[in-house]
């Protein structure tokens, strides 16, 4: 009786992992998804679908997919990543080790277990720092938690390890630069997004993005701008990041006081049809809230905002960054009693018993709930409660996660609260560290001349 031919050895990919498939075409389709996947283009899923239609056996396609679309932070998904977790887990018995740790990582992303999944792509850059996949993920989710220290931390362990002659090297030193301007790291973030954007090859979203952060936190309104500008042909079209590089446009703009630009850019970018993912409907509430603020009438661009966005029951206490959000464009949109019932569902979310073991059920309670009722405060006109409970999260708000630009929303509510309260000393002391820390930008000097304060 003949024996059957050996199986074809596994293949590795071009930073020498093993990879669970001896198929060319499959791997191929892998490493041009993740290329996708680190430059943050719209569509990595059909090179992902094309790599489980060469190989239906390998089951990192599946987990990619999977983490693929929890990435995106919309619920519409949740049905398919089931599915995908479960016929990768059918397939996990003959797989490699690294792709079983990531089956395993993203499987706890699902459960709202997303410290242990940082904790697996943790152990496995410590072994293989090359994993671009892990790199990126760890990365995103880093971001979701308010993790600051890995986002620089991270990057800065494994980069060493790489050929800066690798396609994917600038997409890694993106992610750095990232990292370090969270951690106000400013010129060196700056430096390391200009060697990712100018170098050989496609360009880098991320990079950009990273720079403009670098901007924005700096009050260089119009260097940013310019920056956003001369990159967009790389972020406009056919890139996860062209909504949120527009919101950054638009913080430019309303830095600016330039009012009639941030309306033209909702009106373009934050209407509908683009409304359409849940990364969109944050930045527009985010956007929104600020022009607002500043004394804009946007409750009917509010009201729109509302009419795309699920706000329904199963939506309500995933991420305290999201329950937030909804809370801004349902005050927004003048609906503070639809506000104050998706306050209470998010709370019964969080108190639920088997809330206990998700990553997202102490920053729930402790600080996204208290932030949600200041903001309902707020709006109702009770401005000194809305400051003191703001003022008090204030040095926890990292817990929400998001970066400092984002959850700058805050500091710029409580600068309105202390202006309508005829100026209070909070007021003053938020303008005094902005002062510090930035150019004196026309939106400075707003604060101020409603303040009542001298420049």
């Amino acid at each position: 009786m003949t024996k059957p031919p050996p199986a074809p050895p596994l293949l590795r990919d071009s930073r020498k992992l093993l990879l669970g498939t001896a198929d060319e075409q499959a791997a191929r389709h892998v490493e041009e998804a993740l290329r996708r996947m680190m430059a943050f283009d719209a569509d990595p899923l059909t090179e992902l679908g094309s790599a489980h239609d060469a190989d239906p056996q390998w089951l990192l396609p599946l987990v990619m997919r999977a983490g693929h679309l929890l990435s995106l932070r919309d619920h519409g998904h949740d049905h398919e990543i089931g599915l995908l977790l479960e016929q990768a887990q059918a397939l996990s018995q003959d797989a490699v080790d690294r792709e079983r740790i990531h089956l395993a990582a993203v499987a706890a992303l699902a459960e709202g277990r997303w410290h242990h999944a940082c904790r697996l792509w943790d152990e496995l850059l410590l072994d293989q720092p090359r994993d671009a996949l892990a790199l990126l993920w760890a990365h995103e989710w880093d971001l979701v938690r308010g993790d600051t220290v890995q986002l620089r931390q991270r990057p800065a362990q494994a980069l060493p390890e790489w050929d800066e002659a690798d396609p994917l090297y600038p997409y890694a030193l993106g992610l750095y630069a990232f990292g370090l301007q969270e951690n106000n790291l400013f010129p060196l973030a700056e430096d390391m997004g200009h060697r990712a954007t100018t170098a050989p090859g496609r360009p880098v979203p991320w990079a950009v993005h990273a720079v403009a952060h670098v901007m924005e936190m700096q009050g260089r309104c119009e260097d940013g701008a310019a920056w956003l500008r001369h990159h967009q042909p790389g972020w406009a079209e056919g890139s996860l990041l062209a909504g949120h590089l527009w919101w950054h446009m638009g913080l430019f703009r309303l830095e600016a006081m330039d009012m009639a630009g941030a309306q033209r850019l909702v009106d373009a970018h934050f209407s509908r049809p683009a409304l359409n993912s849940a990364l969109r409907r944050m930045d527009a509430a985010s956007l929104l809230w600020r022009m607002q603020l500043l004394g804009m009438d946007v409750q009917a661009c509010f009201a729109q905002l509302v009419d795309a966005w699920p706000l329904g029951k199963d939506e309500a206490g995933w991420h305290a960054f999201h329950d937030v959000h909804g809370v801004l464009a349902l005050l927004g949109a003048g609906e503070p009693g639809r506000a104050e019932q998706w306050l209470g569902r998010c709370a019964a979310r969080a108190f639920e018993p088997e809330d206990v073991r998700r990553s997202n059920h102490l920053p729930a309670r402790e600080v996204g709930l208290p932030l949600m009722r200041g903001l309902l405060a707020f709006a109702r006109g009770e401005f000194a409660q809305a400051l003191a409970a703001l003022h008090a999260l204030r040095p926890q708000a990292w817990r929400l996660g998001g970066s400092q630009a984002q959850r700058d929303l805050i500091d710029q509510t409580l600068l309105a609260a202390a202006a309508r309260l005829g100026g209070h000393p909070v007021g003053r002391a938020l303008l005094n560290e902005r002062r510090l820390a930035r150019a004196l930008t026309p939106l400075t000097r707003h604060w101020a001349q409603h303040l009542q304060i001298d420049l």
